[in-house]
């Protein structure tokens, strides 16, 4: 088996992100274990099935096929976007030393870092399945979408899946999607963001590089696609720093329950309250979910 490792800065937890990627028994795209996680993906044309485990340094042990410069190269990039390994969370931590609000659970939770989706189209489409719904409905509907139009290997009796293509899902129609519990709009949605991608109308090279605002504009270009779901996907997939769901209920419940307020906040409240956060909002709303 061939093997490498990948290292982390100071301010890293594993153990945290793992916690993360197993808040849900239906996860369909990567298996968490006692000594890690093990992920199919795709790069370039070639299917990848790897293992990530490890504390300080990363150790990542190929699966399946053998580890050329350029399979080495794609899977420590890939990890280093899944991971957000390469952003310095120091000024950030200086930043909640100093703020009653983050200060505890950014020490509480220290090393924890947002745990993203390198795939744009993966990223963009989760969001939409989760809008209006619980969390667990959300896995019910993403293992049902996977497991229908996904790809899938077999390796020592386990099972593992790619998320479903956009040109698979850009030909779907209601009819596919409506019996697996999708409602009408959420089917229209995932196969409008599809064919979208499948046209070149928006791919994650057209977005990367793009200041933030601009960024944002195009993703809420695409219909089905609001802030919340836009500034989730400029958050996970991207990394930047100003992305923030104003909107998110979570947000409002973790201000309301560590300021200890009677109901919760109004949208101009919160946009006081992260006016602190100006360049970090998106940790800020990662400690913050944290914190619940």
């Amino acid at each position: 088996m061939d093997s490498f490792t990948i290292p982390v800065p100071e301010a890293f937890d594993f153990n945290l992100c793992l916690d993360f990627l197993r808040r849900s028994p239906k996860e369909i795209l990567h298996r968490c274990s006692d000594r890690g996680i093990t992920k199919l993906i795709r790069l370039s044309n070639e299917i990848i099935l790897f293992e990530l485990s490890g504390r300080k340094n990363l150790k990542v042990d190929l699966l399946n096929g053998k580890l050329t410069p350029e399979t080495k190269s794609g899977l420590k990039q890939y990890i280093g976007e899944w991971f957000d390994i390469t952003t310095d969370l120091k000024p950030f931590y200086a930043l909640a030393e100093k703020d009653p609000l983050l200060k505890k659970v950014a020490k509480k939770y220290f090393g924890y870092r947002i745990v993203g989706q390198p795939d744009l189209f993966e990223s963009l489409a989760w969001a939409i399945l989760g809008q209006q719904i619980n969390l667990q409905f959300a896995y019910t509907l993403k293992q049902r979408f996977v497991e229908n139009f996904g790809e899938k290997m077999v390796f020592d009796t386990d099972d593992y899946y790619l998320f479903p293509h956009p040109e698979a899902v850009a030909v779907l129609r209601d009819e596919h999607l409506l019996p697996l519990q999708f409602s009408r709009q959420k089917s229209k949605y995932i196969i409008t963001l599809a064919e979208a991608f499948a046209s070149g109308q928006l791919s994650k090279q057209k977005i990367a590089g793009l200041p933030f605002a601009e960024a944002r504009e195009q993703l809420m270009k695409i219909k089905g696609i609001g802030n919340w779901t836009a500034n989730y996907a400029l958050m996970k997939t991207f990394h930047y720093g100003e992305a923030f769901p104003l909107e998110d209920a979570g947000i409002h419940n973790a201000i309301k329950n560590l300021k200890g307020m009677k109901q919760k906040p109004t949208l101009d409240q919160v946009r006081r309250i992260f006016k602190k956060y100006k360049g970090w909002e998106a940790y800020a709303t990662l400690y913050l979910w944290k914190s619940l």
